[in-house]
């Protein structure tokens, strides 16, 4: 089930801050990553769980690894120097992907769910609500990673945490908004909750092994549930009933 719109009829602010969160990640894709290229970078600014529990950089050495189908040997990067403190990494993880697919899906989530919530909260308050989520969603990675005793020095990158936060704002606001989803191929248009319903109980399912889901899958489902638990109970929090009922919105 592949989402594709939703109905932005009753839409009256331009969503300029979503637009700008899908730009940055964008330009920062095509010239920093270079397309995915630069691994220093990428090692550099990515979210390492180990440099997050100790709260000091690491910098490790290439290893070389043999492909067991092609038997050839490929070299993985190190850890890069991280030229701030690697806390920040939380944050600059954010705007980072690990591909083109992983990039598009992203942005695509982010364009159809982000519009809808900025213009609920405000542009103020949606700035803040994925930058919130984006972290706590990082962090929920982090401690699930220790927790259940994976390789620390393994990097995560990606808005997903930040987006899952944005999904779960979108479930309790618009729950019975229509959303256009491709699936079996036909178009259909169906409420969101069930399409984020269904998202989020994937996202379980995979991260609890279920469907064979693990850590070395490369997604961070961790991430993924925790980021969408925290837009959940956050979005009240950043939407107050009062300001719906007064009509107070401009910019916040």
């Amino acid at each position: 089930m592949i989402p594709i719109s939703d109905d932005n009829s009753d839409r009256t602010r331009i969503p300029f801050v979503n637009y700008i969160f899908i730009a940055v990640n964008i330009l920062v894709f095509i010239v920093y990553q270079k397309l995915g290229s630069n691994l220093d970078f990428t090692y550099s600014y990515a979210t390492v769980p180990a440099e997050i529990l100790s709260g000091h950089d690491i910098v490790t050495d290439p290893v070389l690894v043999r492909d067991p189908i092609s038997g050839q040997q490929l070299e993985i990067p190190g850890l890069g120097i991280t030229p701030m403190p690697v806390w920040l990494t939380l944050i600059t993880s954010m705007f980072m992907h690990g591909g083109f697919a992983h990039l598009g899906g992203n942005m695509l989530y982010l364009w159809i769910f982000g519009d809808n919530l900025e213009d609920r909260l405000g542009h103020v308050r949606y700035f803040f609500f994925y930058f919130v989520c984006g972290i706590i969603a990082s962090l929920t990675h982090v401690f699930s990673d220790y927790i259940l005793g994976e390789n620390h020095l393994i990097p995560s990158l990606g808005a997903s945490g930040a987006i899952s936060g944005v999904m779960g704002g979108y479930l309790l606001l618009f729950p019975g908004r229509r959303v256009t989803v491709f699936i079996l191929l036909f178009f259909l248009r169906v409420p969101a909750f069930i399409v984020l319903g269904s998202w989020i109980l994937l996202q379980v399912a995979n991260g609890t092994g279920y469907l064979g889901g693990s850590e070395a899958s490369g997604i961070a489902y961790a991430a993924h549930i925790g980021g969408f638990i925290a837009g959940l109970l956050l979005i009240k929090k950043f939407h107050p009933e009062n300001n719906v009922k007064t009509g107070r919105r401009g910019w916040l």
